[in-house]
């Protein structure tokens, strides 16, 4: 009796919860954020299982497109094409939602002099016309050029709003992932890079100025909200569709002062400051 009481008991226990999946995939500057979000989520979200995985923005849109992602993670917004092959072959609209700010910020070794740049002399050097670090208040030594690939949104931001869509010069190291450039300008004293503010934890940022006659400002979190920092951006998820079940709850939390809340500890900058 005691034994098939026992086995009763234990047939009619309540089975445990179905595990909710979300898969988010793009930007790699959003990788080590996506990370986060989702380590501190599933911990008070024991049903969930999120995973993130880098690649690229273009490579997160390309798989919101051919449905092998829930939430696509992009440093820059979706091109109209984009979402016009989202509507077509997933049959909804891609859905924006601004999740957290970042300083685009230039990167230099900690050894480099030079504590600011203009937007101008910025593109001087990444066009490779500027290519000696004297020519900008620096030493004399050549200047080496670091930053991400063309799959990258960080890449499209930098060459539409610094280098004015021109292209990069032949001497550019196009590399996989913001931790690759940040590795080679701190292994590089003569090197300069780009990314997301964030990463740069051994690296000295650069101050930008928008031009020779306005003061340069550091990439810093005051800066970014009160639109000073002339180098900002909004970073996405983008969605098939307005978010719904599992994914709509965590867009949710994301968006609440807890999700915010988790920005600053990776390093970026929450959306409910500039609230």
């Amino acid at each position: 009796m005691v034994i098939g009481t026992l086995l009763f008991a234990t047939s009619c226990a309540p089975p445990p919860p179905d595990k909710q999946n979300v898969s988010m995939k793009g930007s790699d500057t959003m990788v080590q954020l996506g990370q986060k979000w989702a380590e501190v989520y599933m911990k008070d979200h024991p049903e969930a299982n999120i995973q993130v995985t880098g690649g690229g923005s273009g490579t997160g849109i390309a798989a919101l497109i051919n449905g092998t992602t829930d939430i696509c993670q992009s440093s820059r917004p979706m091109k109209q094409e984009e979402k016009d092959s989202v509507k077509k072959q997933r049959n909804a609209d891609a859905v924006e939602t601004p999740v957290a700010l970042d300083a685009l910020a230039i990167y230099v070794s900690k050894q480099n002099p030079v504590q600011s740049l203009t937007i101008e002399q910025a593109r001087g050097i990444f066009k490779g016309e500027i290519k000696n670090w004297k020519d900008v208040g620096g030493p004399n030594a050549g200047i080496v050029l670091y930053g991400r690939e063309n799959s990258s949104g960080t890449y499209a931001y930098f060459k539409e709003h610094v280098l004015a869509n021109a292209d990069f010069a032949t001497e550019y190291q196009a590399l996989p992932g913001t931790a690759a450039v940040i590795n080679a300008v701190v292994k590089d004293v003569n090197g300069i890079g780009y990314g997301g503010i964030g990463y740069a934890t051994e690296v000295k940022t650069v101050s930008v100025a928008k031009d020779a006659s306005t003061p340069p400002v550091a990439p810093s979190m005051e800066n970014v909200l009160n639109n000073s920092y002339p180098i900002s951006r909004q970073l996405f998820w983008y969605t098939a569709g307005q978010p719904s079940g599992a994914v709509k709850q965590l867009v949710d939390w994301v968006l609440s002062s807890t999700g915010q809340n988790v920005i600053e500890e990776v390093g970026y900058y929450p959306l409910k400051a500039a609230q």
